[in-house]
């Protein structure tokens, strides 16, 4: 189960990346590059910090191949039929929550403790879609007001509560992926934010 997930996350950070290509109306070669990036971004940082090397997709090809055949389906398709602004948003709040899970599950089981393996998991969630935002031009969203990386910290130690409690992983991660999709998803549509920093003097 842990691998399939993974897989659909690459799939719909890779879907996020080509969509947030085509609104800055890049060439097909960039929106592809971008879904790529914005698709393996994150597990490729969390494989670094955590020394685990070479990183997943270069031990499993499968990944980045995956990751271009997404990306230049959803070009194809987005061609002829026009995604809603929605589609980027639900798809980007998934991947944000499911690799976060996902990064706190492979520094447990690389041996990490609670602090290691919960910033671990923030990092895999927000890496790729900072990515994403960086090259396309954009303000990333962990440095707007609206909460996102906090989602991505919440679902982290949900999932690290529920290992620490011998719940099934398979179950953890379910309920902590849904929970905090679920939460992002209604953040947004509240439009719930931290309070907003704000210095400016005099």
């Amino acid at each position: 189960m842990l691998y399939w997930l993974d897989l659909f996350g690459v799939s719909v950070f890779a879907i996020s990346g080509v969509l947030a290509a085509g609104k800055k109306q890049m060439d097909p070669f960039g929106a592809i590059i971008l879904g790529i990036v914005t698709a393996l971004g994150g597990g490729t940082l969390r494989d670094l910090l955590l020394g685990s090397t070479p990183v997943f997709w270069v031990i499993n090809p499968t990944y980045i191949i995956l990751s271009i055949v997404i990306s230049f389906i959803t070009l194809l398709i987005s061609n002829k039929i026009k995604f809603p602004y929605k589609v980027l948003v639900v798809a980007d709040a998934f991947g944000l929550t499911l690799f976060a899970v996902l990064g706190v599950q492979k520094s447990i089981m690389l041996g990490h403790g609670a602090w290691i393996s919960i910033i671990m998991g923030m990092l895999s969630g927000v890496a790729g879609g900072i990515t994403r935002d960086v090259l396309s031009n954009e303000m990333p969203l962990i440095f707007r007001k609206e909460l996102y990386a906090t989602i991505a910290l919440l679902s982290g130690i949900l999932f690290y509560i529920s290992e620490s409690l011998n719940i099934s992983t398979n179950l953890g991660m379910v309920l902590s992926v849904l929970l905090g999709f679920g939460l992002r998803l209604f953040a947004l549509k509240k439009k719930l934010s931290l309070p907003r920093f704000d210095y400016r003097k005099e």
